[in-house]
């Protein structure tokens, strides 16, 4: 199945979903009664050029995390999702590979959250979907691609991060990631995507080959965390990670207790993506 028959069920789910179905607010006048490409770009975090140049049938070949991300923004059904990903010319994902699936259920938990920084990853610390707050609040992260969405990778190969660190803690942060990820690894022995991203880590960063070899399990938990915004200044606040039961999706949601950070956390929600100066 070429990338023809590819764009074409793109475009088709696209003119069937209304943005209220989304998420979105319907706002204005509107000449097509689905999603627009902007509006897919931005649920799916993937470049509208690109969108087009799948539903046009001049790009070949996208990715899994691509068909995912596009399959949760349009809310497909299990078959519809498993169709999308042959026509991809991929292998549908199978209960041996690391759950990437965001439900409706859990995706109308996500929209009651929208005021609220939020956060989906997967059993690899893998970034799945990021709302506006999110970004506002840890940098956008929709230009980021492969590895560079995984959390365990950014945080050893020294990509951008706003929390604060001292070096103990960073350290202690290196050691809960590679416990959790070789805690996934034995869920998900035949993962092909978790042993290329173990195989990588190892090659890439010493730290990380060390760590692995000690043959440290468990899982990363968070608590408090204090994020350097840009423009707002420090920022305390609290970090939950919950797991959703049967998937092994980690939502993370940062909140602050009244009287603390509050009002600035509420700040850089209602100022967005936008610069102070903008």
């Amino acid at each position: 199945m070429g990338s023809t028959e590819f764009g074409q069920a793109l475009r088709r789910w696209r003119d069937r979903i209304s943005p209220e179905a989304s998420g979105l607010p319907l706002g204005g006048k509107r000449r097509v009664h689905g999603l627009r490409r902007e509006e897919l770009s931005l649920l799916a975090g993937i470049s509208v050029d690109y969108i087009t140049r799948l539903e046009q049938g001049r790009a070949t070949a996208p990715s899994e995390q691509v068909v995912e991300a596009l399959a949760r923004a349009l809310r497909l059904s299990d078959a519809e999702r498993a169709h999308l990903f042959r026509l991809g010319g991929l292998r549908p994902p199978g209960p041996q590979n690391v759950p990437t699936r965001i439900t409706p259920s859990v995706q109308r938990v996500l929209e009651r959250l929208a005021g609220t920084p939020v956060a989906v990853f997967d059993a690899t610390w893998t970034l799945l979907l990021a709302n506006q707050p999110y970004a506002a609040l840890m940098g956008d992260p929709s230009s980021w691609r492969g590895h560079q969405r995984n959390g365990v990778w950014r945080t050893f190969l020294g990509l951008s991060d706003r929390v604060r660190q001292t070096p103990q803690s960073h350290h202690a942060l290196q050691a809960a990631l590679v416990a959790d990820l070789r805690d996934a690894t034995a869920r998900y022995p035949a993962d092909e995507r978790l042993q290329r991203l173990v195989a990588d880590l190892s090659a890439q960063s010493d730290r990380f080959a060390e760590l692995w070899e000690t043959g440290i399990t468990g899982r990363h938990e968070a608590a408090g965390k204090t994020i350097d915004h840009p423009h707002v200044g420090a920022v305390t606040l609290d970090c939950d990670i919950l797991t959703v039961a049967g998937s092994d999706l980690r939502i993370m949601v940062y909140t602050a207790e009244p009287g603390t950070d509050a009002e600035r956390l509420a700040l850089i929600t209602t100022l967005g993506t936008r610069s102070l100066a903008g």
